[in-house]
């Protein structure tokens, strides 16, 4: 016997007859006897009916209630009918048993079933089959009869169908057609037996079968039991001479025997039994079996189910973790409810089992076969935990962020929650706890026993998977944990999730150094670009820290580091300035690097920085050489050329601080840009062609300034090319006075400095062939205004032309007319040269001239033609205009005010046919008016 379900209790003892038919009516017997009597038992009293101790006494005896032994009875209690079939079906009043109604067509019936829904009888009486409707009150009314192929042994209604066993075989009558169907065959044993249940279904037997389909939950003895049948609340077997009652045990009784003997499924599924007022009770019971089958799992080796129980009991999640010595938890405040570990025979016999199991990482050298079991055994542990701990973790991550938002928002809201402030005061000095509040401290248990399930099972992947989400692990033992078992990567993101950044990059530089120095394998190599990677989501928030770690990547990824504060939008200045101060080394290159991705990202200020930053090495150099006497000005090295490159492209440096700081007698190349950023032209042209002695420069200088004048933004100025061609054509006036200007400029005060320099002018002079190729010219925006310092060529000139060393430089002269004849003003260039110059020499220059003059003329010409010819048209459309004709009769109208116009002055639209007063046309003009100065004011 597994346990008692069932109490049995003799109900009445030494009965003095043979029961043919038993059925029960409330608290009362009914037995129908073989001497068609039919007895009558109660309890004693009403109260005595709930001790089931005392025997059922006799009620009444009705002798001769049937003629014949009574073979069945039913009881339909929703008309207070008592059916009975002894020789024939009779109805009776369960009132006083009085008989309402006999069928006898029911004689000889063996077999009876009635359906209470629709109140229709069905019995068999050898082969057939017939159907009654009880009509209410004493009559009944045949419906159908139908044949079947033998006599019928058992009989049930199935919905609208009839149910039969006969012979060996089950069939289905359809009771409105008669058409028969088999089921199946009982066996050839067990006779065909139909029962109803009380869901709606049948229970059909069939032969005995070998495996049962439902567990034996108790065994009870009783020898020749002849009848049984279902009362309100037990189970009445009827013997030879007593009359058996089985009462269910009490629920709650059950599943204490059940819970003892170890049945902890079957007892689970009783406490589901419990009625709902008892949920209270319920929950309790449940939490304490999960809780006694969880321990009994976990000595078993069931560590996954054990953990399931635990899971579905409840119970906290410290209560499991004891379990674990070789788990380390953080201290927690939590007072933890004692109902939930009060079982105490388990707590103690598991603790036992798993101090025997904490040392168990190191197996005994002696017995490698009982370590390694014991290894298997210490990882199955953990493996059911980690799966609890990941089943619980959803709800305590929860309920932990749900407290650190309502915290934020109390402290954002202020000191006027004084219970608040007192809660915060009270969890002052836990030490160095990360948490304060129950919720969170339950989440840095769990996560930290999480990791440190994950991390001895081998799954550092899921390790890893949980620090880089939302985690409440404790950074004391985490730290220590990752530290021994050089777990970097895990290292880091602890420190990552825990906003200990200054922590990680220290972290992540040692492994850098350490990669990039270490010449064996290893599992991991760490490169500069992770600091980099690292340091970007730091860029808003903590820029000083990602400025002190990037200076130890700047010089081995530059490019990455400069993206870095580019796309981190950390200031310019802030980056020069720290570079300036910690790795000026770098500062050019940072600057060159912003400059390259970003030419508006660099200010004024960082452009003059870069400028003086190479200025100053070139300085160095130039005084290196200097000092050796091997100075010479045609030789470059990368550092000059990226520091006239600077000079020319850019220009948000300051030239007249720059000029200052160079020498006078070299970097003649830097001071002609320079002069040139201050608009001397002249100076800078002159030092091309005098100082450095390269008329391509000079050439390329002026094809960048006439460039730059010729753009829509820009205001146009003096023609740059007669400036070199002056200084061509009078190389010993601009050589005598370069000197004294130099000087002049960098003795002058900055706002003096800036000024633009005045160009030579000439009076227009000469003959009629000057003034028609300056008609020809004709391009205003080309035209020279040339100041009056040189107003004018004097004979002086004349005299210079042949005078030692200040030959003009005739050639270079020729050479800038051909290849610049379309930027240079044709008739000014015509002045400027000598008188002696041949006609042939200028070909190159006036040839191509004369040929786009002539075009342009041809032009102008076809243009004038087509508007004179357009001024034609015109004309001779107003003149047919002002021939229309308006004919004007008694009957014409005015378009506004609908009336004639007779005599009054009027006035014709251009359609030629609207005719309107003067007046009315002059009142609507001055409507319109009012009108739009009206939408005026209210914009």
């Amino acid at each position: 016997m597994v346990h008692s379900a069932y109490d049995c209790l003799e109900l009445v003892p030494n009965f003095n007859g043979k029961i043919e038919a038993i059925e029960s009516y409330g608290s009362k017997l009914l037995l129908g006897c073989s001497d068609g009597s039919l007895r009558i038992y109660s309890p004693e009293s009403e109260s005595s009916s709930s001790d089931r101790s005392k025997p059922y006494l006799l009620e009444k005896n009705l002798t001769g209630f049937a003629k014949k032994p009574i073979v069945s009875m039913e009881v339909v209690e929703s008309r207070e009918l008592l059916l009975s079939l002894s020789e024939s079906i009779a109805f009776h009043r369960l009132s006083n048993f009085e008989t309402i109604a006999v069928i006898t067509k029911a004689k000889g019936a063996n077999v009876f079933c009635w359906d209470d829904r629709r109140g229709f009888l069905c019995f068999a009486r050898q082969k057939r089959v017939c159907i009654f409707r009880h009509d209410g009150g004493r009559g009944f009314v045949e419906v159908k009869e139908f044949g079947v192929p033998d006599v019928v042994k058992s009989m049930s209604w199935c919905g609208e169908n009839i149910c039969l066993g006969i012979r060996r075989e089950y069939m289905i009558l359809n009771a409105s057609n008669g058409a028969l169907s088999e089921v199946f065959t009982s066996g050839r044993l067990a006779p065909p037996l139909v029962v109803p249940i009380p869901s709606g279904e049948l229970l059909l037997g069939k032969i005995r079968s070998l495996r049962q389909p439902y567990p034996l939950i108790q065994t009870i003895v009783l020898r020749n039991v002849r009848h049984i049948c279902q009362s309100s609340n037990s189970v009445i077997l009827a013997l030879d001479n007593s009359i058996q009652g089985l009462f269910p045990v009490p629920l709650g009784a059950q599943i204490v025997q059940l819970t003892a003997s170890g049945n902890f499924e079957e007892a689970l599924s009783l406490c589901k039994l419990l009625p709902p007022e008892e949920s209270s009770l319920r929950a309790a019971k449940e939490g304490s079996i999960h809780i006694r089958y969880a321990h009994y799992l976990f000595e078993n080796g069931s560590y996954e189910e054990a953990m399931d129980h635990f899971l579905a009991s409840q119970v906290d999640i410290t209560y499991v973790l004891s379990l674990y010595p070789s788990i380390i938890l953080p201290k927690t405040t939590i007072v933890h409810e004692p109902e939930k570990l009060d079982i105490e025979r388990d707590a103690s016999h598991l603790s036992r089992v798993s101090s025997g199991l904490s040392d168990d990482m190191e197996p005994s050298p002696s017995d490698e076969s009982a370590a390694l079991e014991s290894k298997k055994t210490n990882h199955n542990m953990l493996m059911g935990l980690i799966k609890y701990l990941q089943k619980k973790r959803g709800n305590f991550i929860e309920k932990a962020t749900a407290e650190g938002t309502e915290e934020v928002v109390l402290d954002a809201v202020g000191d006027s929650f004084a219970s608040y402030n007192r809660f915060k005061k009270a969890n002052k000095g836990r030490g160095n706890m990360s948490v304060s509040s129950g919720a969170r401290e339950l989440a840095a248990i769990l996560d930290t026993a999480l990791l440190q399930a994950l991390l001895l099972t081998g799954q550092s992947s899921a390790a890893l998977e949980l620090l880089r989400g939302v985690n409440y692990c404790d950074m004391k033992i985490c730290e220590e944990i990752l530290r021994k078992g050089n777990l970097n990567v895990a290292l880091l993101e602890l420190y990552k999730c825990k906003s200990l950044h200054r922590q990680a990059l220290e972290l992540l530089h040692k492994l850098v150094e350490e990669s990039i120095s270490s010449q064996s394998e290893i599992t991991q190599r760490f490169k500069p670009e992770d600091i980099v990677e690292y340091l970007k989501p730091l860029c808003e928030t903590d820029p000083i820290l990602v400025l002190e770690f990037s200076m130890l990547v700047l010089e081995s990824c530059p490019t990455q580091t400069i993206e870095l504060f580019l796309s981190g939008n950390i200031p310019a200045d802030m980056v020069n300035s720290y570079l300036k101060q910690h790795s000026p080394n770098m500062q050019a290159r940072y600057l060159e690097l912003m400059l390259a991705m970003n030419e508006n990202a660099i200010s004024g200020n960082l452009q003059n920085e870069m400028v003086n930053i190479y200025l100053s090495e070139v300085l160095d150099w130039h005084a290196d050489l200097n000092a050796q006497q091997n100075w010479d000005e045609k030789t470059y090295t990368p550092t000059r050329k990226k520091l006239l490159s600077a000079l020319e492209g850019i220009s948000g440096y300051n030239p007249e601080a720059l000029l200052k700081r160079l020498p006078q007698d070299a970097l003649y190349e830097e001071r002609a840009l320079l002069l040139g950023k201050m608009n001397q032209h002249e100076l800078a042209l002159s030092l091309y062609v005098h100082k450095l002695h390269v008329p391509e420069l000079a050439l390329s200088y002026c094809d960048r300034v006439y460039e730059s004048m010729h753009q829509p933004s820009v205001k146009k100025s003096s023609n740059i090319y007669l400036l070199l061609l002056q200084i061509y054509l009078n190389p010993r006036r601009t050589t005598a006075s370069f000197e004294m200007r130099i000087s002049h400029l960098l003795s002058s005060p900055p706002s003096s400095a800036i000024s633009r320099v005045s160009s030579t002018s000439v009076k227009s002079k000469g003959g009629r062939g000057t003034k028609k190729i300056a008609e020809i010219e004709g391009a205003e925006d080309t035209k020279v205004s040339l100041s009056s310092t040189d107003s004018s060529r004097s004979d002086g000139d004349t005299d210079e032309f042949n005078e030692g060393d200040s030959t003009i430089m005739l050639d270079e002269v020729l050479d800038l007319l051909s290849r610049r004849w379309d930027r240079i003003n044709g008739a000014q260039a015509l002045k400027l040269l000598p008188r002696e110059t041949k006609l042939q020499d200028l070909l190159s220059f006036l040839g191509p001239l004369l040929r786009k003059s002539s075009e342009m003329y041809r032009n102008c010409s076809v243009i004038k033609s087509l508007r004179q010819s357009e001024n034609l048209q015109v004309k001779d459309e107003l003149y047919s205009e002002r021939k229309g004709v308006v004919k004007v009769t008694g009957d014409s109208m005015c378009s506004l005010c609908r009336k004639k116009i007779g005599t009054s002055v009027f006035a014709v639209y251009p359609n030629g046919s609207t005719l309107v007063h003067f007046v009315c046309f002059k009142d609507s003009q001055n409507m319109k008016a009012v009108t739009k100065g009206s939408q005026l004011r209210k914009r």
